[in-house]
């Protein structure tokens, strides 16, 4: 089973092979190959088909890129396009791509062999009339990263391709669109709508949907919550239930939540939500939590299991499910560490989440590098 990492700094992208067993000591983790990239990629999508990646590019001047995955899964760039701001995500449909990041966003359409063709559409998140510095923190641990601390930080499809989530760590909201589908401007976003956190001191950053369309899930950057919101078919957002993802005893201010995925089961819907949780601090490590789902995508009381990560994470302690493995009962999870440069195999066996293998991503030079996202291939 192979997978993509990038980093936020290196112009690296590295192919990993992650071997399972049912005798979880003899899992093995390495490193296949690594392939030239044109910056650090801080964020890794796939298209459908997943013969194309797309990626942020942390550079000057800020990029979206696009790369040819080879038989042998190594990459060939293909091109970038420039961004107004530090992208922190992308996604895509067949014919269009989409950014986010800080301040702004941006649309562009995709050509014929998977690289990034013209611009289509400027998203503008700043209040209306409002400074320049509108929902900007200062003095926030790591960083600010070109407004992504407190701005724009993913952008996300519907199952179905009509409707795209973004979420707004700044303005402390998710923003939802319609998607166009006239053969005029297809992919364009209209309709914009506003879903405001229900506290004060969420923060929005990462939204994932479930596939049965009705259902969009919110990781809480500062509140360590993750909300679970119904979705109308003209993108309003309506808040269900939440859940807190580090232990009782913990205090969220100590913590910045990353990550919300679902399991990949073979068949049916999805069985459990994840999601992951950095320490602020080096010494503060972070944890991967795990809900049950009903058929309908809604959680299911506390987490089956809270697990404690090696490291603090840095700032990745990414996930990224792994489809599901024929034959065998236990869940796979990819976690990337920027801290040490480590990438994790996680394991769910339904009960309680453990590490099975990992492996450190180290340059030229003999340094660790800041792994940053993954996405199985």
């Amino acid at each position: 089973m192979d997978f993509l990492v990038g980093t936020f700094y290196t112009p690296k992208l590295f192919t990993l092979r992650f071997t399972p067993s049912k005798d979880t000591s003899k899992c093995k983790l390495d490193v296949q190959h690594t392939s030239e990239a044109i910056g650090g990629h801080s964020w890794l999508s796939l298209s459908a088909d997943k013969t194309r990646l797309y990626t942020t590019v942390w550079a000057s001047p800020p990029a979206v890129a696009s790369y040819r995955i080879e038989p042998d899964h190594t990459l060939t760039f293909l091109n970038s396009q420039p961004v107004r701001a530090m992208s922190g995500y992308v996604c895509s449909s067949p014919t269009t791509l989409y950014s986010a990041g800080g301040p702004t966003g941006e649309v562009f359409s995709l050509a014929p062999d998977g690289s990034i063709g013209p611009f289509i559409q400027t998203l503008e998140f700043r209040d209306q009339g409002g400074s320049e510095n509108d929902g900007a923190r200062s003095g926030v641990k790591h960083g600010d990263f070109g407004g992504l601390r407190h701005g724009a930080h993913s952008v996300d499809l519907s199952a179905s391709g009509n409707q795209l989530f973004i979420a707004d760590i700044g303005h402390n909201c998710v923003w939802s669109y319609n998607v166009s589908s006239t053969s005029q401007q297809p992919g364009k976003l209209e309709n914009r709508q506003k879903w405001t956190a229900s506290r004060e001191n969420d923060g929005p950053r990462h939204t994932w949907p479930h596939p049965n369309g009705k259902i969009l899930y919110s990781v809480q950057e500062h509140s360590c919550y993750v909300d679970t919101l119904s979705i109308s078919n003209k993108t309003s957002l309506n808040l269900i239930s939440g859940a807190r993802i580090i232990p009782r005893n913990k205090d969220e201010k100590n913590y910045w939540a990353d990550e919300v995925r679902l399991s990949r089961p073979a068949s049916g819907p999805p069985r459990y939500l994840y999601t992951s949780t950095r320490g602020l601090e080096k010494e503060t490590k972070g944890y991967v939590a795990v809900f049950g789902l009903d058929e309908n995508g809604l959680v299911q009381g506390e987490a089956f299991d809270i697990f404690e990560t090696a490291t603090s994470g840095g700032i990745a302690n990414a996930i990224e499910p792994a489809p599901m493995v024929e034959g065998q009962e236990a869940e796979y999870l990819a976690m990337t560490d920027s801290q040490e440069g480590y990438v994790f195999m996680l394991a769910f066996d339904g009960k309680q989440i453990t590490e099975i293998a990992r492996t450190q991503l180290i340059g030229e030079d003999g340094k660790t590098l800041a792994a940053a996202t993954a996405v199985w291939l």
